[in-house]
């Protein structure tokens, strides 16, 4: 099957990224997307994106040469109460928040603060998606946060760079085994993302795919191949 969707994607705009919406564009097009997410790191990250960025994002075209383009944002959690840097008013132009624990963001607490931060921001408006939930750095209870992400409608992210050999996050490959063997128990849907920070990466989940495979993980539960769960989820 063929993803269609690619809703984590980086570019210089947020600081430590290496290409332009353009060249994302471009290369989503290339890879045979129809569906691209520009997910910028919010403010609190260093060299992240100001907010008159996401205040000024409705310049960026819905459409370019058939590839439907979202205007997302990657909210930093920057408290155990779920609270972000991403403010209400900031989000008037946004399709979708990604939100997710980034080390120079927050501290990794014990399992019941991390917990609870998930917890906690997955009733803030917009939140759509759980960013790479998958760090030994930020121990959580995974089966809490699965049945929080049914009764909402949330989808966790299968993150393609969290499984990349170079990648800083730790443990991935062991804590997304035991996220995916949950969400099939709890018929949870997931999400692949590239967290690309290069446009060569945008639409590429080659690790995210080999782990699906690997435990059989259901396809129907994975957005990216379903279009009709794709404009229905997303409001297309």
């Amino acid at each position: 099957m063929k993803a269609l969707i690619d809703l984590h994607t980086h570019t210089i705009v947020s600081g430590h990224a290496y290409s332009t919406v353009q060249e994302n564009i471009q290369s989503a097009i290339k890879n045979g997307l129809k569906y691209l997410g520009l997910s910028e790191h919010a403010p609190t990250m260093p060299g992240g994106a100001h907010e008159y960025y996401f205040h000024n994002i409705y310049c960026i075209p819905s459409e370019v040469d058939g590839l439907r383009i979202l205007r997302g944002i990657e909210a930093n959690i920057i408290d155990f109460n779920g609270n972000t840097d991403a403010p209400d008013d900031m989000l008037t132009h946004i399709d979708y928040v990604i939100a997710s624990l980034h080390t120079p963001c927050i501290a990794s607490g014990t399992v019941e603060e991390n917990t609870n931060a998930i917890l906690n921001v997955m009733d803030k408006l917009k939140v759509k998606i759980i960013g790479h939930l998958d760090d030994s750095r930020y121990p959580v209870d995974y089966e809490r946060i699965v049945k929080k992400a049914k009764e909402k409608n949330i989808l966790l992210e299968i993150n393609n760079s969290s499984l990349k050999p170079t990648t800083f996050r730790q443990g991935a490959w062991e804590n997304l085994r035991e996220l995916l063997n949950l969400c099939e128990e709890y018929k949870v849907k997931v999400i692949l993302g590239s967290d690309a920070h290069i446009s060569y990466d945008v639409g590429k989940f080659p690790y995210s795919e080999k782990i699906i495979n690997e435990l059989s993980f259901p396809k129907e539960l994975v957005i990216n191949y379903n279009e009709d769960e794709i404009i229905s989820f997303f409001n297309i």
